[in-house]
C-alpha cells in the first residue's frame, strides 16, 4: 500500500529498549485528504513472533474502512514485503506465520488505541504469541502507561479514580453512571503529576514536540498540567471521559472537552502510550519500551 520502514529496533527479548528521543521514533509525515495519504511505519522491535510499533495520531488501529491505511494494513504489507525480500535473499524466515487458507501474514490485534492517540502497540505474528499475550492482558500482565495534558489541574496530585461507565454505540462515545445502570463496567486509573522538567508535551505555540502540532488557543489560555496514567482496567474512552468528569479535560479532545465540542476541525488530542511493558510470549522475558519525555 503506502508503507516506508523508517526504524527497525531488533534487540534479545530480555533488554529494555527505553528513553528513546520521540523525534528519532516516531517520524509519521500524513496527510488526510480525499486524494492523498502517506504514512510510515516505525517498528521498536520485531522477531519471528512479535511486532512492536509507534501508532501516530489520526490513524485507526484497525479499521473496516478501504480509504486509508490503519496500523494492521501497514504492517502486514511490512510482513509481506519482508517476506518476499527474505525468500530472494535466502534469508531466513522472520515474518511469524500466514493466516490460514490464505497468502495473507498473519497478525493479530492485542490492544488497541483510539485513532485520535498516539502511542505503542504490540502485535501477534503467529496464533501462539496471540494466545500468550491475550492471556497476560485478561490477568493484568501487561504494564500500560499514558501521558495526557489536561486543563486544569486535579484537586491533588495524585490519585486513583474510580467510576461506572456505560457506552452508547450510537453516538460512539462513553459516560459516568451508576453501578445498576444497563451496561456499567467498572473504570479504574491511577494518575500522578509529572514535573515540568519531564513533560512529554509542549505547551508553548511554536516549540518543538514529535507527537504534537501548534496548539488551540484555549490550550494557551488555560492552565496546563501533564498527568502519567496508569490504567487499572481498559474501558471505551475511559481516560478521556474520567479526566473530563473531575474536571480536567484533555487538551484537543473534541469529544469531551466542552471547550472543544463544537470543532469540526482537526485537533492533536495531547493523549499518548508512552510506556508498555509485557512478557515475550515465547522467552518469557521482560519487555519494556517507553517514549522518551520531553524537555520542559
Amino acid at each position: 500500500m503506502f508503507c516506508q520502514d523508517i526504524i527497525s529496533i531488533s534487540a534479545s527479548a530480555n533488554v529494555c529498549l527505553q528513553f528513546f528521543p520521540l523525534h528519532d521514533l516516531i517520524s509519521i509525515s500524513f496527510v488526510l485528504t480525499k486524494e492523498k495519504y502517506m504514512a510510515t511505519l516505525n517498528i521498536l522491535y520485531e522477531d519471528p513472533h512479535i511486532l512492536v510499533c509507534v501508532k501516530p495520531h489520526g490513524i485507526a488501529t484497525q479499521s473496516k474502512s478501504i480509504r486509508y491505511p490503519d496500523m494492521v494494513s501497514l504492517i502486514k504489507n511490512h510482513l509481506a514485503k519482508a517476506s518476499g525480500t527474505s525468500r530472494k535473499s535466502g534469508a531466513p524466515k522472520s515474518i511469524g506465520s500466514r493466516t490460514p487458507g490464505s497468502a495473507e501474514p498473519y497478525l493479530a490485534v492485542i490492544h488497541r488505541l483510539d485513532q485520535p492517540v498516539a502511542g505503542i502497540l504490540v502485535f501477534a505474528k503467529t496464533p501462539a504469541a496471540a494466545k500468550d499475550l491475550n492471556k497476560q492482558l485478561q490477568n493484568q500482565g501487561f504494564g500500560k502507561y499514558y501521558r495526557a495534558l489536561v486543563t486544569n489541574a486535579p484537586s491533588e496530585e495524585e490519585g486513583t479514580l474510580e467510576d461506572y461507565m456505560v457506552k452508547d454505540a450510537r453516538t460512539n462515545t462513553s459516560r459516568i453512571c451508576s453501578a445498576k445502570e444497563n451496561g456499567a463496567k467498572i473504570a479504574r486509573l491511577h494518575y500522578d503529576t509529572v514535573p515540568d522538567h519531564s513533560r512529554l508535551f509542549s505547551t508553548v505555540s511554536g516549540s518543538s514536540s514529535s507527537v504534537d502540532i501548534s496548539l488551540s488557543s484555549q490550550s494557551q489560555e488555560c492552565h496546563e498540567t501533564e498527568l502519567e496514567i496508569h490504567l487499572d482496567t481498559g474501558r471505551h474512552h475511559q481516560i478521556r471521559v474520567q479526566l473530563a468528569s473531575i474536571g480536567c479535560p484533555i487538551v484537543g479532545d473534541t469529544k469531551y472537552n466542552p471547550e472543544l465540542t463544537g470543532n469540526k476541525g482537526w485537533q492533536t488530542i495531547r493523549l499518548c502510550a508512552y510506556k508498555l511493558d509485557f512478557k515475550h510470549p515465547v522467552t518469557h522475558k521482560a519487555m519494556h519500551f517507553q517514549l522518551e519525555a520531553d524537555p520542559a
